[in-house]
């Protein structure tokens, strides 16, 4: 199993940014696929994420600005970013929570991905 992330990058403050990623090796169009974010010293928290019936739960620092989408027939998540900030400087990781049990109604208390396949990272700097 690999997850592919990619899209990341320089930009500046107010500017936009997609990330993609792409799932390979077996499919996880029954699970919730998300979107993490760790800056340096920092614990890895949830940016966003997104069920098989396209319910989705956001950090309250990215809601209105950024936006989570999948594609399941190619095993792909996507995260929309725009209006970027400074404080949005970040290794953003891809997940693929391994839970099937999360429902449209209980991803509001998804936050954490304890048992998920995860991608490599990919850099988030947005200058001031």
């Amino acid at each position: 199993v690999q997850l592919q992330a990619s899209g990341g990058g320089l930009v500046q403050a107010g500017g936009s940014l997609r990330l993609s990623c792409a799932a390979s090796g077996r499919t996880f169009s029954r699970h919730v696929m998300g979107w993490f974010r760790q800056a340096p010293g920092k614990q890895r928290d949830l940016v966003a994420a997104i069920t098989s019936g396209g319910s989705t739960n956001y950090a309250d620092s990215v809601k209105g600005r950024f936006t989570i989408s999948r594609d399941k027939a190619k095993n792909t998540v996507y995260l929309q970013m725009n209006n970027l900030k400074p404080e949005d400087t970040a290794v953003y990781h891809c997940a693929a929570d391994l839970d099937i049990n999360w429902s449209d109604s209980s991803i509001i208390n998804f936050t954490r991905a304890p048992d998920a396949a995860w991608g490599q990272g990919t850099q988030v700097t947005v200058s001031s």
